[in-house]
């Protein structure tokens, strides 16, 4: 049973509506009356039977907090589930599976690194890759208007993954 959600995302707002923080965005369009406090390099909250974790360490540096909350709450690498764009999936795909490779994802290798395991869940959020330009550059800015006419429906979409039915299905769904 999942007992951590760790969204994935970059602090500040000129991260805010960025590809690189869909995680945060599931986080806020599933979660919306959580109630945040700081602890763990990061924001916590509890929502029923689960945690909630928004690192606030910069992606590249989410395994810390992970860490520290996985710590201190004694959880094991089954019950983390961790969302996150993925480059490698079409803009608007969402796929949960276990463990699997990092994709590059600099967040993901942080998380694996801090706590020497990638069996942990994820919901990856497809965002797409860049026709042209540097991946890092393509991350970091907004969704173009087209795309962001349609991210209330794959919000949507995740969060209806993040329901506690949902862990009963086998973790290799996807939804288009």
């Amino acid at each position: 049973m999942v007992k951590l959600l760790v969204f994935l995302g970059n602090p500040g707002k000129a991260y805010e509506k960025t590809r690189h923080n869909v995680g945060w965005m599931v986080c806020d369009y599933a979660y919306p009356s959580a109630s945040w406090s700081q602890k763990f390099n990061g924001q916590i909250a509890q929502v029923e039977n689960k945690r909630l974790l928004k690192p606030h360490t910069y992606m590249n540096e989410s395994g810390k907090s992970v860490r520290s909350c996985m710590d201190y709450f004694d959880y094991a690498v089954q019950e983390v589930l961790v969302v996150h764009d993925d480059l490698e999936l079409p803009f608007g795909t969402i796929r949960m599976q276990c463990g699997g490779g990092l994709q590059g994802h600099n967040g993901l290798k942080s998380i694996k690194s801090h706590i020497q395991d990638d069996g942990f869940i994820r919901l990856r959020i497809g965002i797409g890759r860049p026709k042209h330009g540097s991946v890092s550059s393509f991350v970091l800015q907004r969704f173009s208007p087209e795309e962001e006419i349609s991210l209330p429906l794959i919000l949507d979409k995740a969060r209806y993954m993040l329901s506690d039915d949902i862990y009963t299905l086998p973790v290799t769904n996807t939804l288009v």
